[in-house]
Parts: C-alpha cells; structure tokens; sequence
C-alpha cells in the first residue's frame, strides 16, 4: 500500500529571509514596532510573509506578539522587520536597554543592597 508524504504547505524559513539569519538591528523580543505612515502600494510589492508583518504592525507590537499572531519563528520576524525598517516603512521603538544606565541609581541601589542583613 503507498502512501502519499503530505507536503507543507508552508514556506522554509531560510526561504523567507533568502537564508539570512542575522538581523541588521538589535531587536530584543520585547521590542515595539509600529508603521508610521502606512503605504497599500508598498504592501503589495512584498512577499506574503513581510505583507503579513506590515499590515499586524499597522497597530503598534512586541516583536513576540507578531512572531506569535503570524505563526512565524522570531528569527525570521527579526529578519524581515530589519529589512522593512532599512526601507523606513516601520519604526523601530526603543526599549529600556537602549539607553544607559544612570550611574547615580545604580549606586543608590547597590548602597541599598550592602545595607541589607545578612
């Protein structure tokens, strides 16, 4: 009896990111994106993938919450928001650890900490 392999209907990653892996921008998973000025022409010029990204990211989410509405691993989302971000068609938000740390706080805390008893 033969049997038929069922074959996925769904795209290798590696496919989708033209076997890039990296990302041109530090994206942490918490990571907000968003579109600024939303373009229906643009949306039609990209791949189904990067489409679906651009019009989630119409309302402004983590980079968690697109990999998880859109099915898609992390890595690639992280892919295809750097190229839609060199192209300047999402924003990029910046999260708490893009900014240094105040010197002056961590101080106080570590101040804080050694005060503790043992």
């Amino acid at each position: 009896m033969a049997t038929t392999a069922k074959r996925s209907a769904r795209v290798r990653p590696y496919a989708i990111t033209g076997g890039r892996t990296r990302p041109r921008h530090h994206l942490l998973v918490e990571t907000l994106i968003s579109v600024p000025h939303y373009d229906p022409e643009f949306s039609e010029t990209l791949m189904p993938e990067a489409r679906a990204l651009y019009e989630r990211a119409r309302m402004t989410m983590s980079i968690a919450e697109l990999s998880t509405h859109l099915t898609t691993p992390l890595g690639v989302i992280r892919v295809l928001i750097s190229d839609l971000a060199a192209q300047e068609m999402v924003f990029i938000h910046p999260t708490g650890h893009a900014y240094q740390y105040d010197r002056h706080i961590l101080e106080r805390i570590l101040d804080g900490l050694k005060r503790l008893p043992a």
